[in-house]
């Protein structure tokens, strides 16, 4: 059972932003333990919905009173000092913790947190890892970043000491766990609204593999440099997976796709065949995932028939590579990529798929990503047949950086192909019913509000 004794000082805990998809995980984990947990957000969504049906009461707007009654408020980032309840619980002297720091806490209850970090996969990779756990009946704690089926939701209570969560490195909110393995897939250059460099995005992963103890596990990309810098920075067992370098500790070879793009691949451990593994994701940056996966799943002496179960069990997370429907025969998937690496290898799972042609919705997120990126986004795009842009997704920025989405069909038509900007949704969905064809691949890619767009074509 997790050690819980830090925690027992609060009794009452009100959380501001409750629907979010860490915070609602962390009430649920507070709630079997024991605790009081009251909660608000700004708008009520099935996650709101899901924890008032466990008995966490959520308020949508502001409840002063569950404040005041609060021993500990904590806050998502999204949260501003002027918010109503934050002033009340500093007029109170209550005590105020941001999520990132509370999860800290929290990774400090178990003897083995497993962290998953990286600019891409991470959720996938998390989700892969918890359900080897699973299949191994290891009865761990769970946190991932997006509705996993086989949890039904984004999150597991557990009753042992392995805690697996997905750790992320905007804001360098991963500093504030306690790891005692980690995983890091690959760094790229993402964020820079916050981090400003590549430098600066490296250096929090060396400070972040710094907070392993020593005997504790490193699970790094062999194929990454970046990646590969970070074992001078720890005492921890270094691992390394690679699909070029045969000399890593572990490699895929013969990769091969089925017509779902599914790859099928041999596992090499130190030069020894291991077993062949089927995935039920498409892509070869699943490869990857998987590899991440099982380098890890093999410390920790769990037996390569579970592995293999859940890796061919696993069918997605939600927003990755989603299947959603056909409309005139033509297929919807929807995608959360947002970073032109996500999207080339999001392109690259399609191309092994039988279509006729490929269309791509791309919702841009963030004007500062969008300029930073540009001509990276551009080009990605360009792996595409059909290109429809819509609007930027704002979310915590205003537009300052003096950018559109119709800068970047500017840019994709420069490079010799045709794009299309549509700012509105209505507009979008009528064009795709008019011009797609049967056999047709429909992609919606972004991490905003273009993941509706599939269910009004289904509509």
């Amino acid at each position: 059972m997790p050690q819980i004794e830090e925690l027992k000082k609060y009794k009452n805990i009100h959380m501001i932003g409750i629907g979010g998809v860490s915070m609602s995980g962390i009430a649920a984990i507070l709630h079997n333990w024991g605790f009081h947990i009251t909660g608000s957000d700004w708008s009520q969504s099935e996650t709101t919905d899901k924890l008032n049906e466990m008995g966490i009461p959520v308020v949508i707007g502001h409840n002063i009173e569950n404040v005041k009654k609060a021993d500990v408020v904590v806050y998502s980032a999204a949260i501003k000092q002027d918010d109503p309840e934050m002033q009340t619980a500093q007029a109170y002297g209550i005590a105020t913790i941001e999520r990132a720091d509370f999860l800290g806490i929290l990774t400090r209850c178990f003897k083995d947190t497993i962290c998953i970090s990286g600019t891409h996969g991470k959720t996938t990779t998390t989700s892969m890892v918890s359900l080897c756990f699973l299949e191994a009946l290891q009865d761990p704690s769970i946190q991932v970043g997006a509705f996993l089926g086989a949890l039904n939701g984004n999150y597991r209570v557990g009753s042992s000491e392995h805690f697996i969560i997905e750790a992320c490195e905007y804001v360098e909110s991963f500093l504030k766990f306690s790891p005692k393995a980690e995983i890091v897939l690959n760094i790229d250059n993402d964020h820079l609204d916050y981090f400003k460099t590549f430098e600066n995005i490296k250096n929090a992963f060396v400070k972040y593999v710094k907070l392993l103890p020593d005997d504790g596990v490193l699970v790094v990309n062999g194929d990454d440099k970046n990646c590969l810098d970070l074992l001078n920075f720890t005492n921890a067992k270094a691992i390394t997976y690679s699909l070029q370098d045969k000399s890593m500790d572990f490699f895929a070879d013969n990769i091969s796709f089925d017509e779902n793009g599914f790859p099928s691949f041999d596992v090499y451990k130190n030069g020894e065949f291991y077993d062949n593994i089927a995935l039920s994701v498409p892509g070869k940056h699943n490869v990857f995932n998987c590899l991440a996966c099982v380098a890890l799943c093999d410390y920790y002496s769990i037996e390569k028939k579970y592995i293999k179960t859940a890796l061919s069990k696993f069918t997605g997370a939600h927003r990755r590579f989603e299947f959603k429907g056909k409309v005139n025969d033509a297929t919807i998937y929807d995608d959360y990529g947002h970073h032109p690496t996500e999207i080339l290898a999001t392109a690259n799972s399609l191309k092994n798929k039988k279509y006729g042609e490929s269309w791509v919705v791309f919702q841009p997120h963030t004007y500062s990503r969008t300029k930073n990126l540009l001509d990276d986004f551009a080009s990605a795009l360009t792996s595409f047949d059909h290109i429809v842009l819509l609007d930027i997704y704002a979310a915590r920025e205003v537009n300052t950086f003096n950018i559109s989405s119709k800068d970047l069909a500017d840019k994709i038509v420069s490079l010799g192909k045709d794009a299309i900007y549509l700012p509105n949704f209505d507009i979008c969905v009528s064009y795709l019913k008019q011009h797609v064809q049967p056999n047709d691949v429909i992609l919606t890619l972004g991490a905003g509000t273009v993941t509706e767009i599939g269910p009004l074509l289904l509509k």
